[in-house]
């Protein structure tokens, strides 16, 4: 700075004199002075310093010089200090107003909310034709308290309506604030505010609507009411109780089957098997029938046209029981068959599996505890003598106990045939013995010495008649006939797993009506196709229709009713030797037999 501009000692001004004694150590440039120019719309007496628009009320006061209030640019005397810049001509901030190009919106400020649930004042406002009331605003540098209603400057810079101040013009030291709607003139609608400011807790406000239609939505989806959730609830209750239900009533009817099936809701409890009398030899009547008999049981059949009576035994704990097939037939279609032990108690039975061909069933009880098989023999080590013990119940006379020999073996025997067609005719290389066997005995055990089952009790012969199985009223004569115990096990493992059994066969139909001796192939098959199945055992083994069946296995052969029940003493797969004669020319031929299906 240059001597013209440095201030003489003692010459300061008295406010910046006071300013130095105040504040010595401090250290402030000047501020530019610019000239004060009149505001349109402001009182006389209102006016603004160079800082923002704010300072001491008063008017202005022109510099020393002589210049006009008037002139954009006063300068200072000798004994003022002098600015470094020239003054900022657009007044920008922070030592004037907005420039023109953004003004500065009104200050408005919100009411005080009223507590919820009271209703809001309307704004108060001056009655009409009366002077807005002013409030001079606080002086530069100090707090601004927030108004209890709304107000807005009349005249400011930015405020609506008002002109905007040449960039040069002088401030006003102070600004007229009307009281009232916050818009300017009392009763003038609100103007479009571009800031969107809003009272939420107002009256009528968006937050008010909101809040009336319903809760508040947080992430877009719907929030449910207590009256839905309720209901949601109601239905969740609903599909969980059914979905309970309906598993309660699988797992309830799974085991009403399997308590049904297994008999466990009425059991039956059977005592073990008896044993030997004191003073009686295992191998006795006596023993035997002591051992045997809670294995036994009687069967009564009830069908649409008869009813019958037979006997079974007890192959293994889960209740199946061995019979002829004679002795059920009545109730395979719709009958009811019960089962009663030798201590009296009764339940019913269902048909596992029957064959005809054989003339085996087998039946199953439920709800029985304490079955006693009777154990299994081996009829080929049967020899001709050996005592036998029949049990039955003859003319329904249950646990009927009798007692041979074994008068033959293998004698081929057919029974059955009252149908006409066949389907009934059983054949069985049957095991011979003259104890009493009478009609109701069918299916009943023939035992050795050693209580072993070696025989099912099939047929009788009869005075006056021919085979018979047991379904007519003629006694005993002293010939039944029962079924090897090796034949009927294959056949009743057959029938409890499979439900029926299979035969042995050739492949070939036979001539029934052939008078000679031997077997005679037949030249056409019963269905007029040929006698000999094509792709069969017996034309991979070379028969030919025609051909005389004389002997298998080295044992001879008279009828065509002998070459079944030797055919059907056999397993299928097993190899046979065949003795064949053709145009006088015997030959001996092997077979395997194959397997057929029969009910």
């Amino acid at each position: 700075m240059n001597e013209g501009n440095r201030v003489p000692p003692g010459e300061e001004p008295e406010g910046a004199a006071a300013a130095a004694r105040e504040t010595p150590d401090d250290f402030e440039l000047p501020r530019p002075l610019t000239a004060p120019q009149p505001t349109s719309g402001v009182p006389d007496g209102a006016g603004s310093t160079a800082d923002g628009g704010f300072g001491p009320t008063g008017p202005a006061v022109d510099a020393p010089g002589g210049r006009a209030a008037g002139d954009p640019v006063r300068t200072p005397p000798d004994d003022r200090p002098t600015p470094l810049h020239d003054p900022d001509p657009y007044g920008t901030p922070p030592y004037g107003e907005p420039g023109p190009w953004a003004p500065a919106p009104p200050v408005q400020h919100p009411a005080a909310t009223p507590a919820p649930g009271t209703a809001a004042r309307p704004p108060s406002t001056p009655p009409p034709g009366a002077p807005a009331p002013t409030v001079p605003l606080p002086a530069a540098g100090t707090s601004v308290p927030a108004p209890s209603a709304p107000v807005s400057a009349v005249g400011a810079p930015g405020a609506p309506g008002a002109p905007v101040p040449a960039p040069s013009a002088p401030v006003p030291a102070s600004v007229a604030v009307t009281a009232g709607s916050g818009f300017g003139t009392p009763g003038d609608p609100p103007p479009a505010d571009p800031w969107r400011r809003y009272d939420p807790w107002a009256a009528g406000s968006p937050s008010e609507q909101i809040l009336a239609r319903g809760p508040l939505q947080q992430t877009g989806a719907g929030v449910l009411t207590d009256r839905q959730r309720g209901r949601r609830a109601k239905r969740l209750l609903l599909v969980w109780t059914l979905a309970v239900a309906l598993v309660a009533a699988g797992v309830g009817g799974v085991v009403g089957a399997y308590v049904e099936r297994e008999g466990l809701g009425d059991r039956v409890r059977l005592p073990q098997a008896g044993s030997v009398p004191a003073g009686r030899a295992p191998d006795s009547v006596a023993g035997i029938a002591a051992r045997a008999l809670p294995s036994v049981v009687t069967l009564h059949i009830s069908g649409t046209d008869e009813e019958d009576t037979g006997t079974g035994f007890v192959l293994d704990t889960r209740g199946h029981i061995l019979t002829n097939n004679h002795v059920v037939a009545p109730a395979a279609s719709g009958g009811r068959i019960s089962v009663t032990f030798s201590t009296g108690d009764t339940v019913k039975a269902t048909v596992v599996g029957r064959d005809s061909g054989y003339d085996l069933a087998v039946v199953q009880v439920h709800g029985v505890s304490g079955l006693t098989p009777l154990p299994l023999g081996n009829s080929d080590d049967v020899r001709v003598g050996d005592p036998v013990v029949a049990i039955g119940a003859p003319f329904d006379l249950a646990n009927t106990v009798t007692s041979g020999i074994i008068s033959a073996k293998e004698r081929p025997i057919t029974a059955g045939g009252e149908k006409g067609d066949g389907s009934d005719v059983s054949y069985v290389d049957a095991l011979q013995t003259d104890a009493p066997i009478n009609p109701g005995n069918s299916g009943g055990p023939l035992l050795d010495s050693r209580a072993q089952v070696i025989g099912i009790n099939s047929a009788i012969r009869s005075a006056g008649s021919a085979t018979d199985s047991g379904s007519g009223q003629a006694g005993s004569i002293g010939l039944g006939f029962a079924i090897p115990v090796n034949q009927a096990r294959r056949v009743a493992e057959e029938l409890i797993n499979n439900g029926h059994a299979t035969h042995p066969v050739i492949g070939v139909t036979l001539d029934m009506g052939y008078t000679g001796d031997g077997a005679r192939i037949d030249s056409r098959s019963a269905r007029g196709g040929p006698a000999v199945a094509k792709g069969g055992p017996g034309e991979r083994a070379g028969l030919r229709a025609g051909d005389l069946i004389t002997e298998v296995d080295g044992q001879r052969v008279h009828t065509g009713e002998e070459l079944i029940v030797k055919i059907r003493a056999h397993r299928p797969g097993d190899r046979l030797r065949v003795t064949v004669e053709r145009g006088g020319t015997e030959r001996e031929v092997s077979l395997v037999l194959g397997a057929s299906e029969q009910n």
